[in-house]
């Protein structure tokens, strides 16, 4: 996909918001004429920029390829403030706290390396992180999903 502009990264702002946003909501709502949402959301599914009807923005389609996958070693007294923390850092995307090996597991996102080092020192200035192990997303083989799940639920029943 080519480069986003202001109107594209609003309109993915509020089909994240509200995937379920109807036409008519989206225009009045960014003040554009509903033709134009439409173009828009359009050239958006056509380049898979949007994914799963318009429910998921793939990462690498705004410029952010270089996903990792970071296991942080935290003081348990300062979890809550890690997990604040993380929660204001706009490239991670999910985090977890973990048994096993390390204490809080997150998913973030870089444009490059040089991204993904800025990000990295960023989790380690937090209080209470002790240190962290980063692993990096080679090939998403299998997106986040869970139709095969609900298909075994409903077989049992």
């Amino acid at each position: 996909m080519s480069k986003l502009d202001a109107l594209d990264l609003k309109l993915l702002l509020s089909l994240v918001a509200d995937p379920r946003s109807q036409i008519g909501e989206l225009s009045e709502q960014l003040g554009v004429a509903r033709n134009t949402v439409q173009t828009r959301i359009k050239r958006l599914l056509r380049s898979e920029t949007l994914r799963n009807g318009g429910r998921e923005v793939d990462l690498a389609a705004i410029g952010y390829d270089l996903v990792a996958f970071v296991t942080i070693e935290v003081t348990h007294r300062e979890l809550d403030g890690v997990i604040a923390a993380l929660r204001r850092q706009p490239q991670v995307l999910e985090v977890y706290e973990i048994s096993g090996r390390g204490d809080v597991w997150c998913r973030l996102a870089a444009t490059d390396v040089h991204s993904l080092q800025n990000a990295l020192r960023a989790l380690l200035r937090i209080r209470g992180v002790i240190r962290t192990e980063t692993s990096l997303a080679l090939h998403e083989h299998i997106p986040y999903r869970v139709q095969p799940l609900l298909g075994g639920m409903s077989q049992e029943l």
